[in-house]
C-alpha cells in the first residue's frame, strides 16, 4: 500500500473538506496522513469567527468537522503560523502534497476620500471583534452615535447589519464574544442603513437570510416598494431563480409595514459611496443616487463589500486570490476554497470545490516521499494538538452550559492555551 502525506494549510471548511475527500479517496492501493496547520490555537475557521452569532444552525457543520478530525491519519498542528513558524517551502519538501486552504481574510477597500476615518471599520474587522477572534479583541468600535451606515449587499453586510439592529439581549443565548454583548448593550444605535450601489435584482444576498428579517421582534425592517417594484421590472419576465427568490422575498418585506419599534434597519439601492464625511471621526456618508447627492449622518460606517486572500511567501498572487490552473498552483502545491476562487459561495461549496481539487490532486500522485515528521521542526513554539483543542473545546461549552449558551469563547491566546493545559 501507498502511504501519503498531506499537509493542509488552514483549519476552515475548505480545509476540513479537503481533507474529508481524500479521506473518501483512501483504498486498499493508498492511504492518506492529513495534517492540518492552523494559525489560531482553535480551529474550524469562519465557523467559528465568521457566522453570525444568531445562525447556529450553520454552526452545526462543526460536527462533521470533529468527525473528520477522528480519523486515525488526521493530526492537527494548531496555533503554527507559516511564515514565521514554518514556510510552504519546507512542507512541500515534508509532504507529497501541500494545499492552501487559507480563505480570504482581508477586506477590500472602497477608495474613497475619509475611509481612514475613526468609526469606518471593515467587515473583515468587525465580524470577528464579536465573535471573539482573539487577533481582533481590542477593535476600536464606536457605537455612541444613533445611526450607523453598513456598504454591500451580500449575506455579510447583512449579518453586520442584523447584529447592529438587534436587541442585544437577543443574543444573550448565543456565543457571540462577551466583550461585544456589553457594548451592544451599551449601544446607541437605532438606525442602520445597508446601502447597495446596484438595484435590488443585483443583490448578493440569498432568500433564505432576507426571509428570516420580518422575524425579528425587536427590529422594523424597511425596503422602499417603489424600488423593488421597478427592480422587478428591470429583472423581466425571466429572471434567473435565485434571482426571482430575492424579489418576492424583498417584496414582502417592503409590504409588511413595521414602524413600532425602536430599531430600525433600513435598504438603500442605487446609493453609490462617494465621500466619508468627518474631522477626527465619521460623521456621514455622501452618496450619489439616480436623483442627485445625498449625505447620510452617522457615526460608523462598516464596508462589506468583499475579501481577498493575505499572501504568503512562495505562493503566487493576483486580484486576491491565489494563481492556479483548478486548483492545482505549481509542482506539490494546491488550493481549494476562497483562497482559490475568491469569496463566493455557501459554506457547502467548499464540499464540491475541494472534492474536484483533491480528485486532480490525487492523479498527481506517484510514489511516496517519506520525507521526516513535520513535527521535527516545531522547537520553539507552543502546539495545540487535536486533544489539546478538545480540551479548550470542552470548557468553552461546560462555561456556556450554566449561562443557557452553546458555549462561551475564549479570546485571549494565552486563556486558550490555559484551557488546552500547555
Amino acid at each position: 500500500m501507498l502511504k501519503f502525506k498531506v499537509a493542509i494549510v488552514g483549519a476552515g471548511p475548505a480545509g476540513y473538506f479537503a481533507a474529508q475527500a481524500l479521506q473518501n479517496l483512501a483504498n486498499e492501493d493508498r492511504s492518506f496522513a492529513i495534517d492540518m496547520i492552523e494559525r489560531l490555537p482553535t480551529p474550524w475557521g469562519l465557523v467559528r469567527s465568521g457566522v453570525a452569532p444568531d445562525h447556529p444552525k450553520i454552526k452545526t457543520v462543526a460536527k462533521v468537522f470533529e468527525k473528520i478530525a477522528t480519523n486515525e491519519n488526521f493530526r492537527l498542528f494548531a496555533n503554527v503560523e507559516i511564515g514565521s513558524d514554518i514556510s510552504i517551502a519546507q512542507l512541500q519538501e515534508k509532504y507529497d502534497a501541500v494545499i492552501i486552504a487559507t480563505g480570504s481574510s482581508l477586506g477590500k477597500s472602497l477608495g474613497i476620500p475619509g475611509e481612514n476615518l475613526r468609526g469606518s471599520l471593515s467587515a473583515a474587522v468587525f465580524v470577528p471583534w464579536y465573535n471573539a477572534h482573539p487577533d481582533f479583541v481590542g477593535v476600536d468600535t464606536p457605537l455612541d452615535a444613533d445611526t450607523a451606515v453598513v456598504i454591500g449587499a451580500g449575506n455579510v453586510a447583512m449579518d453586520v447589519a442584523r447584529m447592529l439592529a438587534l436587541e442585544p439581549s437577543e443574543l444573550d443565548p448565543t456565543d457571540t464574544a462577551d466583550h461585544a454583548i456589553d457594548a451592544f448593550k451599551n449601544s446607541n444605535i437605532r438606525k442602520v442603513y445597508i446601502s447597495a450601489r446596484r438595484g435590488p435584482e443585483h443583490a448578493a444576498f440569498t432568500s433564505p437570510e432576507l426571509r428570516e428579517l420580518p422575524k425579528l421582534e425587536h427590529t422594523n425592517v424597511i425596503m422602499n416598494k417603489g424600488d423593488i417594484e421597478a427592480a422587478i421590472v428591470r429583472a423581466g419576465d425571466e429572471p434567473e431563480k435565485d434571482v426571482k427568490s430575492n424579489l418576492d422575498a424583498m417584496l414582502l418585506i417592503a409590504e409588511n409595514l413595521k414602524s413600532e419599534h425602536e430599531r430600525t434597519m433600513e435598504f438603500l439601492f442605487q446609493h453609490t459611496p462617494k465621500e466619508i464625511l468627518g474631522t477626527d471621526r465619521v460623521e456621514g456618508v455622501v452618496y450619489s443616487t439616480p436623483s442627485g447627492e445625498v449625505t447620510i449622518k452617522c457615526g460608523l460606517v462598516i464596508t462589506a463589500i468583499g475579501y481577498q486572500a493575505q499572501g504568503i511567501d512562495g505562493v503566487p498572487y493576483e486580484n486576491g486570490k491565489v494563481v492556479n490552473n483548478d486548483g492545482h498552483v505549481k509542482e506539490n502545491l494546491y488550493v481549494v476554497g476562497w483562497a482559490k476562487r475568491g469569496p463566493s459561495g455557501v459554506i457547502g461549496t467548499n464540499k464540491s470545490d475541494a472534492a474536484a481539487v483533491m480528485e486532480l490532486l490525487v492523479s498527481n500522485l506517484k510514489n511516496p516521499k517519506g520525507a521526516g515528521d513535520v513535527s521535527d521542526l516545531f522547537t520553539h513554539q507552543v502546539v495545540v494538538s487535536q486533544g489539546d483543542w478538545q480540551k479548550i473545546n470542552e470548557a468553552e461549552v461546560a462555561a456556556g452550559e450554566t449561562k443557557g449558551k452553546p458555549r462561551v469563547k475564549s479570546v485571549e491566546r494565552e486563556v486558550l492555551l490555559k484551557q488546552a493545559g500547555l
